[in-house]
């Protein structure tokens, strides 16, 4: 299977429908991509979940308990700051929405907080999760222990390393966190993992998915929990500057935090929409994440999508300095945003990143994520190209998590220059 070529896709109807909610259509497509390919035992599990989506997700009395949980425990909405001084610095307007004001740190908590009620009310008796960078492990855990269910976080061993102090995180918080030593030790085999727990229970278990990945309905359903974002941002950029952004601007992995902030802008064509995936050490196959730069389509964990693979098919591992992104695959939506046009996709690379935590934290006091850096990085090099011009750039969370690898790379050769 194949994904149509560019010029056979009808990029303005599709655009229209998914404005319109059309899309995902009823066989869970965002035009060519997207769908459900999972283990016939999983089928039942998804179905019930599709069901329960539907049923639960309108609902009134889940959303006023969704958005007072929100409210008073995640502590939105969050910040939208005037980046003053390095909007100096790049000769554009800078603004940043604050996701690592969120509880837990990220934009992550979210969909975590959303979908554990869900999974109450669809009578689950376990919570189980993956993570890379640890975010969505804590954010899982938190919101395990706020609505009451047991939680098992599975973790690649290589992000346990890397992301120790969010290991630590999840168990205070109550989670039971698996090192996973199979694959590449990073977040595909974490996925792979979780859902083979999966498959031991699909009945009392419920899998919370982190990104806008997945089977159908989880691309939709985490797009629809992140919305969020996208919609305060777009009010408090009209009420603070008294217009909306000329550039729009997120880091993207498997693309939650990307599709959260994008999905409410995405009817303004004035506003520019760009996505910055890790560009890694290089443009090689095994050398980045960078999957819509360099991908090509096929089916990973249950969806078809844009992937990292080889000329025979085979999954590529895949290089970050950030273990968020560091994923070979993407979500079904950014697929076709990327198909049609409407949203651009580009690479940062460790280096830029890098250089970014560091600018960010001299120049603005906000130590990001590594993986908000590469949307940083990103923005930089749109302001060389926009002076005077105003971007929104989506700071998906915080950068504490990062300090070991921080320490091993950016802290020490500041050391080693001093």
């Amino acid at each position: 299977m194949t994904a149509l070529p560019k010029e056979q896709i009808d990029g303005e109807r599709l655009l229209a429908e998914l404005l319109a909610g059309r899309l995902p259509d009823a066989r869970g497509r965002f035009g060519p991509f997207g769908g459900r390919y999972v283990p016939e035992t999983l089928i039942p599990a998804h179905e019930r979940l599709e069901e329960g989506v539907r049923r639960w997700l309108p609902d009134p009395d889940f959303q006023r308990e969704l958005a007072a949980e929100l409210r008073s425990w995640v502590g939105r909405p969050t910040a939208l700051t005037h980046a003053r001084r390095l909007s100096a610095r790049w000769g554009a307007e800078v603004w940043l929405k604050r996701e690592d004001l969120a509880h837990t740190g990220a934009h992550k908590i979210n969909n975590a907080l959303g979908q554990a009620l869900l999974a109450r009310r669809l009578g689950a008796q376990r919570i189980i999760a993956e993570t890379g960078a640890g975010q969505h492990g804590v954010a899982t855990a938190a919101a395990c222990a706020r609505v009451g269910l047991p939680c098992t976080v599975y973790m690649g061993a290589v992000d346990t390393q890397r992301q120790a102090p969010n290991v630590g995180r999840m168990k205070l918080l109550g989670a039971k966190v698996v090192p996973v030593t199979s694959g590449d030790q990073t977040l595909r085999a974490a996925i792979d993992e979780a859902l083979r727990d999966w498959v031991s229970d699909p009945v009392g278990t419920y899998y919370i998915l982190g990104s806008a990945v997945g089977a159908h309905p989880y691309p939709y359903l985490v797009r629809e929990l992140q919305a969020i974002i996208g919609r305060e941002a777009r009010a408090q950029i009209q009420d603070a500057a008294g217009s909306l952004p000329d550039a729009l601007i997120a880091c993207v992995g498997g693309g939650s935090n990307a599709i959260g902030l994008f999905h409410p802008f995405l009817g303004d064509r004035g506003v520019e929409i760009i996505g910055v995936e890790a560009g890694g050490r290089g443009a090689g196959l095994g050398q980045n994440a960078a999957t819509l730069v360099y991908g090509r389509p096929g089916v990973l964990h249950g969806t078809y999508s844009m992937l990292l693979q080889d000329s025979a098919g085979q999954i590529q591992e895949t290089h970050s300095v950030s273990a968020g992104l560091d994923y070979p695959g993407v979500g079904p939506e950014h697929a076709l945003l990327h198909a049609i046009g409407r949203v651009r996709y580009e690479a940062a690379d460790d280096e830029d990143a890098l250089a970014a935590v560091k600018e960010c934290c001299e120049y603005e006091g906000i130590l990001p994520a590594i993986e908000s850096a590469h949307a940083l990085a990103g923005a930089r090099r749109w302001a060389a190209r926009h002076p005077g011009k105003r971007v929104l750039i989506g700071l998906s969370g915080r950068g504490d998590k990062d300090m070991p690898t921080l320490s091993q790379t950016l802290i020490a050769s500041l050391e080693a220059g001093s």
